[in-house]
């Protein structure tokens, strides 16, 4: 093996672990309902599957209590590639509820896109809704804070 090989394969060892999904540094945080709470928004959306399979966002503020959305948007694409599911979001209850459920299957995945303002850039999340539930923190795993 060349020197430049065996460098190259040192670092990306070193990268790829602090870079993984799910690692444990890439710290999750309980939302208040025991979604997963999306922190590249401002203000931090909890992303919530409800017992019907549909999609709640509740915003929260700085010390992660709910607040009543503004002017935010959000769509979420899911399920098969070849035939997705859009969701639509409409204000409900102090949060954003989709207007179907997500499709069938024990994990879904999707991408989530928020927009804060009707201005600003949509942000968007990849999420995979694995509805299996976790041992160690008893929330489904796509909200796991667990950190495995």
């Amino acid at each position: 093996m060349k020197l430049p090989s065996i460098v190259f394969a040192l670092i990306a060892s070193l990268v790829a672990p602090a870079h993984a999904h799910g690692s444990a540094t890439e710290k999750r945080i309980a939302g208040p309902n025991g979604g997963r709470v999306i922190t590249k928004v401002t203000p931090h959306v909890e992303f919530l599957v409800m017992a019907d399979r549909k999609v709640k966002l509740t915003f929260l503020d700085d010390a992660g209590k709910p607040v009543e959305p503004a002017a935010q948007t959000a769509t979420l694409t899911g399920g098969d590639r070849a035939n997705p599911t859009k969701l639509a979001f409409a204000k409900e209850g102090g949060a954003l509820v989709s207007d179907k459920a997500l499709p069938e299957g024990a994990s879904v995945p999707a991408v989530l896109q928020i927009k804060v303002t009707p201005d600003a850039p949509v942000v968007s999340e990849k999420i995979t809704v694995n509805m299996a539930k976790c041992p160690e923190c008893k929330l489904s795993e796509y909200a796991c804070t667990c950190g495995h």
